[in-house]
């Protein structure tokens, strides 16, 4: 895998194709494009963002320097973005190996507020907070305690907060892709996907995965039918708007959902799954596997072959978004004295957001349909391809 420059925050917001995000919106993992696949990747130094301060001297503190997470309910082992934020620290400390790190791993929703402030006590040099529902409870703190440093992973503020590093990632764009991929891949010309939440970090996912089996039946003239989430047909679609129904388990812990889920969608004819619901997606692997030959999946946030390597045989790729060289770089630029504040976005275009490598797969992905995907992903970041479902007809 072809590695650059991490990504880097930029400091005030921009306009991007009609995207105007607040409460209501969020989430998408890196990628270069290979003989064989769409590879991970980070960001590249053109990046028009500042860099993470790795030459610049660090902030004197007394222990030394002191990177926290505070996770959502998932936990740190969620094999996702959890998990996924921690690695980052672990990278940032072996860079610099001054830096230390810690976490604390919220089991409760009520845990949030009282782990932050645990940590502002704690004079933590960044606190770094994970998901969409952490987003209330990290403006209070930040507001609360301006000096201290925080960076979230999968919120976007508007407006921005001086002290605050939102991270956020159009996965909408990667799940275009992996829908395109799935549909492709298909033989009972029906996949399927589900949620662990109703909220716009999950189904911007399925949007944009749906978005992509649409747009693989309109070039190809064919009717494979997306199940799981149906996108709403009228919404402002421009402003951020995810809205639509769907297959929700309602929490990102329980596996077992997971495994009743996945089992429905393929009792309907589904032979790809795409499960957008952290470490309730292992639940779904669980029940792919004994399903047996001819069932798949694509694994979410993170390369599956990496974090959950114990299914690599069932993932055909995973739609990804680069939370580690995000989150790394955060905390690099907190402890060398060049954090800003602000957002950062995770595009096709800046390799923040891509599929992984095929893996297992790689001798069974047609190579038209590898080039396709390179010409679609061109197509996306160009602004010549939308990402809207309902952009094209519903099989």
């Amino acid at each position: 895998m072809a590695m650059n420059h991490p990504p880097v925050p930029e400091t005030a917001p921009r306009a991007r194709r009609g995207f105007v995000r607040s409460r209501t919106l969020a989430a998408l993992a890196a990628g270069a494009l290979s003989a064989t696949s769409i590879a991970v990747g980070v960001a590249s130094a053109s990046t028009h963002l500042p860099s993470s301060g790795r030459r610049a001297p660090r902030v004197a503190h007394a222990g030394g320097f002191l990177a926290c997470e505070v996770t959502d309910t998932g936990g740190i082992n969620d094999e996702s973005f959890n998990e996924s934020a921690y690695n980052a620290l672990k990278a940032a400390k072996k860079v610099d190996p001054s830096i230390s790190y810690t976490y604390l791993s919220s089991t409760s929703t009520s845990d949030y507020v009282p782990y932050i402030n645990d940590f502002v006590n704690k004079h933590c040099g960044i606190i770094v907070t994970v998901g969409y529902d952490m987003a209330d409870a990290t403006a209070a703190a930040a507001k609360k305690y301006p000096g201290q440093k925080f960076t979230i992973v999968d919120y976007e503020y508007t407006p921005t907060i001086k002290n605050v590093l939102a991270l956020h990632y159009d996965t909408n764009q990667d799940a275009f892709l992996g829908g395109y991929l799935a549909a492709a891949m298909s033989k009972t010309g029906k996949v399927g996907t589900f949620g662990g939440q109703d909220i716009p970090t999950v189904t911007i996912y399925m949007d944009g995965f749906v978005a992509g089996v649409r747009y693989y039946d309109k070039i190809n003239h064919a009717h494979v039918v997306a199940l799981g989430w149906t996108p709403a047909a009228k919404r402002n679609y421009a402003s951020g708007s995810f809205a639509g129904t769907g297959l929700f388990t309602n929490n990102f812990t329980d596996q077992g959902l997971g495994k009743t889920d996945a089992e429905t969608l393929m009792a309907e004819g589904a032979d790809v799954i795409f499960p957008v619901a952290g470490a309730v997606g292992l639940g779904a692997a669980a029940a792919v596997k004994q399903a047996g030959p001819g069932h798949y999946m694509e694994w979410v946030d993170t390369d599956g072959c990496i974090s959950a390597k114990q299914y690599c045989s069932l993932f055909i790729t995973s739609v990804t978004k680069g939370i580690v060289p995000s989150v790394e770089t955060a905390v690099l630029a907190a402890a060398h004295g060049t954090f800003h504040g602000g957002n950062y976005i995770g595009t096709l275009a800046n390799n923040g957001v891509s599929i992984s490598p095929y893996h297992t797969f790689a001798s069974k992905v047609p190579a038209a349909v590898t080039k396709e995907l390179a010409k679609i992903k061109a197509g996306i970041i160009a602004g010549k391809i939308s990402v809207d479902p309902n952009s094209y007809p519903a099989s």
